[in-house]
């Protein structure tokens, strides 16, 4: 049983290096519902650490993390 994600908004952070993925995340998420998904894509390998922790000090669900092509595609549910 797979749940559909089809992101209401969708932020390219590729190119970005650390800090900024998580900041725009952290921008862009306030333009999406509650309960929407946000689809961020991101080439900074350190994004992966950061958008991980920024779901949790903020309270927003990590729904799905993959990875191909040096690309890290994050869904994340705005819970709040």
């Amino acid at each position: 049983m797979s749940e559909e994600l089809t992101p209401e908004k969708e932020l390219d952070a590729r190119g970005l290096q650390c800090p900024m993925p998580v900041v725009k995340t952290s921008q862009e998420i306030k333009n999406v519902s509650v309960g929407g998904v946000l689809k961020v894509m991101a080439t900074d390998p350190g994004s992966m650490a950061d958008i991980t922790a920024w779901c949790k000090s903020t309270g927003n669900e990590l729904v799905k993390m993959e990875q191909g092509d040096g690309v890290f595609i994050f869904y994340i549910r705005r819970t709040n």
